[in-house]
């Protein structure tokens, strides 16, 4: 189950394509998106679950089972029979907090979210530590407390989990005197551990040369990484990678596939990317409709491109009600 973002990751990619990059006969210029400096802005992307995917729920777990296929009613009343059985069923008091949080077939309660993790992390799951950290940093349910969600994330940390790691690693950046080395190596172990948004962020790193030697190979390795684990933002990254030949070879192809799948994601810097590479005819057959369908919806969310608007301002009538009609299809999928 995702939890909303509390600590966002911006690349500063949202840039204006027009009022951004240098046109070149022939083709689109997608520039790589790394920022002249990581000051304010630079805060890899924050998507934690609140509880860990599984394939299969543990066998004879009832409650988690029904968590996890969404039967919350279920989920919550075997959860306190746990409970009413073994008081420090930490697991099951985390599914409660989790149903509280969410507003899971109950009325959303953020403080009593807040006291169900509590009491599971003080009987050591560390994903309700997490989840508690989290609660403080955002002052959700529980007063806002930057020091006390610091320390809730390194008790998690030290316990394996990997979204308080690459949370720590988002403090470290944030911190008054800023340690990207620290930060490289909490990310990598978040990375090892699972987490995209670790991958992510040490493909970042990279690139920048913070923390660890600028290595543009490294960098589109770990982009591959987290893009193949369909973290949108990587996604786009490594397609521009590709499509310029940095740290890896020049594809476009697969650059045009991986904007593709962020595209589908409703990623709208991927949309803009993906209408040039369809209005030129690189990585994918020449297809207008296709482009002007993804500059529509691209621009709908504000990213605006001249060059896109001129060619479709100078489409014929029947493809422009052709372009309607693929942007009404792909909002009603």
């Amino acid at each position: 189950m995702r939890c909303t973002p509390v600590l966002t990751l911006a690349l500063l990619i949202l840039a204006s394509p027009a009022g951004a990059q240098t046109l070149v006969p022939g083709g689109p210029s997608l520039t790589p998106s790394a920022p002249p400096s990581l000051a304010p802005g630079f805060s890899p992307q924050f998507q934690p679950h609140s509880l860990p995917p599984v394939q299969e729920s543990p066998e004879g777990d009832i409650a988690y089972g029904a968590f996890q296929r969404g039967y919350y009613a279920t989920a919550m009343r075997e959860a306190m029979k746990r409970i009413d059985t073994n008081s420090r069923d930490a697991a099951a008091m985390t599914i409660v907090a989790e149903v509280f949080k969410e507003g899971l077939g109950v009325k959303r309660d953020p403080e009593e979210a807040a006291r169900w993790y509590k009491l599971a992390a003080d009987r050591g799951d560390r994903q309700a530590t997490f989840a508690l950290g989290l609660a403080a940093l955002e002052g959700r349910g529980i007063p806002k407390d930057k020091a006390r969600a610091e320390a809730l994330f390194k008790t998690a940390a030290a316990a394996g989990h990997a979204g308080a790691l690459y949370n720590l690693g988002i403090m470290t950046i944030d911190a008054e005197i800023q340690d990207f080395k620290r930060a490289a190596d909490l990310f990598r172990r978040a990375a090892d551990l699972g987490s995209n948004e670790g991958a992510y962020s040490l493909a970042v790193l990279y690139r920048e040369g913070k923390g660890v030697p600028r290595d543009l190979a490294q960098s589109a390795a770990w982009m591959r990484r987290a893009a193949d684990e369909r973290n949108s933002a990587a996604e786009v990254e490594y397609a521009i990678m590709l499509f310029n030949g940095e740290g890896v070879a020049k594809d476009e192809k697969a650059a045009a596939k991986y904007f593709m799948r962020a595209a589908g994601s409703n990623n709208p810097v991927a949309m803009n990317r993906l209408a040039r590479l369809y209005a030129s005819g690189r990585g994918v057959e020449r297809n207008m409709v296709e482009a002007m369908k993804w500059h529509v919806l691209a621009r709908t969310v504000g990213l605006q491109d001249e060059w896109l608007d001129t060619l479709l301002n100078d489409l014929p009538a029947p493809d422009k009600a052709a372009v309607e009609d693929a942007v009404r299809r792909f909002i009603g999928n």
